[in-house]
C-alpha cells in the first residue's frame, strides 16, 4: 500500500520536548497543543515519504490504562488511534509498562500485513530494534525521527539510528510551533509557589479572626532570613497554655496532648475549636452556611440532558485539563445557567469559600479529567487551590469583583 504510518511514543517525544524547552523531561513543565502537533505530524510525515497518511499510532502510558484528559481529546481526532500502556509509580518515579512491547506490535504487524509503504517512528527507544529490523525485512522503509536534545548529544539508542533507513530531526522550531513551557511552571522558579489567584485564597481571612485561610487561627506565619532573603517556612508554635497542673499545651489541645495529659483538659476560654475540611476551616457546632447560600442550586439542577451532552463533548475536544481551567469552565456553565443573577451575587460574597454543595460537585467534576489518577484517589492539595482559583476568576470576571493578590 502507497501510504505512510506514524507511531509516536508519547513518552520520548513529550519528555524530549520539555527537557529541550524547559530544561527538565517533565511533561508538566510543558503545555501541548494537541491538535497543532497531530497536524504537524501528518504534515512532515506525508512530505518526507511523499505518500498520504494512513494513520498515526499515539502511545502513552496511564495509570490503570485510564484514559486521561490528552488521551481523550486524542483518540477523537481524525486518523489518530491512542494505544495506552500501563504508568506505574516505582521509587518515587513514574515509568511505563507495555509502551514498547505494544509498539513492537503494531510495527510488525503493519509490516507482515503490508498495511503501508513507509513507517515513521518518534522514539528513542533500543527496545523497538528488532520490530524496526523486521519491518524492513518485509519491505517497509522505516524513517526515524528524534527530538533536538538540549545539550546537542544523542537522545536516541545508537543501534536504532544505525538501522533507520531515513533520519530526520524535529528541532526546536518545530517544537515550538504546538509545545511551550506551562505558565503556571516558570523556569527559575521553584516548584510549589502558587500563583497569585491561589495565594489570595490561601492569604484570605478567616470568619471572625485575622488569620490567613492556609493555616489555623491563633498562630503567625514564620518568615525565616537565608542570605539575606525571606524564606517562607514551618510557623513557630504559639506560646504555649498550662493549666495549673498540667504540662504545657499549644493553643487549643490536640488529641495527642490530651492522651499524654491522661485527663480531659479543657482548652482555654478564649479559644475557638475549628476543624480542617475540605469546606475550609469551620467553627465546630455552628451553623456552616446561611439559608440563601446553602440553597444555592448545584450545576447538575441548571443542567439539561442536551445541555449535559454538549458538556461532555466540550469536555473531550475542548477543555485541556489543566486545574485552574476545569474550575473556570464549571463557573462559566454554572454562572450562564442560572436564572436568578442575584445568585451569582450571593456566591460572590462568599469568597473564598465556595458553598459546600457547590464545592463538592466542583471536585467531582475535576475527578473526570484524571487529577485523581496519580494522587492514590485524592486530587492534590495544589489542584484544589488552582479549581477552586479558576473558579473565583470566572466568578469575578462576571461580577467585576476585585481580590487582592
Amino acid at each position: 500500500m502507497d501510504r505512510c504510518v506514524v507511531l509516536v511514543d508519547a513518552g520520548y517525544l513529550l519528555g524530549a520536548a520539555a527537557s529541550l524547552l524547559a530544561g527538565e523531561p517533565a511533561r508538566p513543565r510543558i503545555t501541548v497543543d494537541h491538535a497543532a502537533l497531530i497536524q504537524g505530524l501528518r504534515e512532515r510525515a506525508e512530505a518526507d515519504t511523499g505518500r498520504p497518511l494512513l494513520r498515526i499510532y499515539w502511545f502513552d502510558g496511564a495509570p490503570d490504562r485510564v484514559p486521561q484528559p490528552e488521551h481523550r481529546r486524542l483518540r477523537v481526532m481524525p486518523r489518530v488511534t491512542v494505544r495506552l500502556g500501563a504508568l506505574t509509580r516505582s521509587d518515587g518515579r513514574w515509568a511505563q509498562k507495555g509502551v514498547d512491547a505494544a509498539m513492537h506490535a503494531e510495527l510488525t504487524e503493519l509490516a507482515r500485513n503490508r498495511a503501508c509503504a513507509d513507517i515513521v517512528l518518534v522514539t528513542g527507544d533500543g527496545d523497538l530494534l528488532p520490530g524496526l529490523m523486521s519491518a524492513k525485512e518485509h519491505g517497509v522503509a522505516v524513517h526515524l525521527w528524534a527530538v533536538q536534545a538540549a545539550d546537542g548529544d544523542y537522545n536516541q539508542s545508537e543501534d536504532l539510528v544505525a538501522e533507520a533507513d531515513e533520519r530526520r530531526v524535529l528541532d526546536r522550531a518545530w517544537i515550538t510551533r504546538a509545545v511551550r513551557v506551562s505558565d503556571t511552571a516558570v523556569p527559575g522558579t521553584p516548584h510549589g509557589v502558587p500563583r497569585s489567584e491561589i495565594a489570595a485564597i490561601l492569604a484570605a481571612p478567616l470568619p471572625e479572626t485575622g488569620a490567613p485561610a492556609g493555616q489555623p487561627a491563633g498562630r503567625e506565619p514564620a518568615v525565616a532570613v537565608k542570605n539575606g532573603a525571606p524564606q517562607t517556612g514551618e510557623p513557630p508554635c504559639p506560646p504555649p497554655h498550662r493549666d495549673a497542673t498540667g504540662p504545657a499545651v499549644k493553643g487549643v489541645p490536640t488529641p495527642k496532648d490530651l492522651a499524654s495529659l491522661g485527663r480531659p483538659v479543657p482548652p482555654p476560654a478564649t479559644a475557638t475549636l475549628r476543624w480542617s475540611s475540605d469546606r475550609g476551616w469551620v467553627d465546630r457546632g455552628t451553623p456552616e452556611e446561611p439559608p440563601e447560600v446553602a440553597g444555592l442550586p448545584m450545576l447538575s439542577q441548571l443542567t439539561t440532558a442536551e445541555q449535559r451532552w454538549a458538556d461532555r463533548e466540550e469536555d473531550i475536544t475542548a477543555v485541556s485539563g489543566d486545574p485552574f481551567e476545569v474550575g473556570q469552565v464549571f463557573a462559566r456553565r454554572w454562572a450562564e445557567r442560572l436564572s436568578a443573577p442575584v445568585h451569582l451575587q450571593q456566591l460572590s460574597g462568599e469568597y473564598p469559600r465556595i458553598p459546600h454543595r457547590i464545592d463538592g460537585e466542583l471536585l467531582r467534576y475535576a475527578a473526570r479529567f484524571g487529577l485523581l489518577a496519580h494522587k492514590d484517589d485524592q486530587i492534590d492539595e495544589q489542584d484544589r487551590y488552582a479549581i477552586r482559583a479558576g473558579f473565583w476568576r470566572e466568578v469575578d470576571g462576571r461580577t467585576g469583583a476585585e481580590r487582592a493578590s
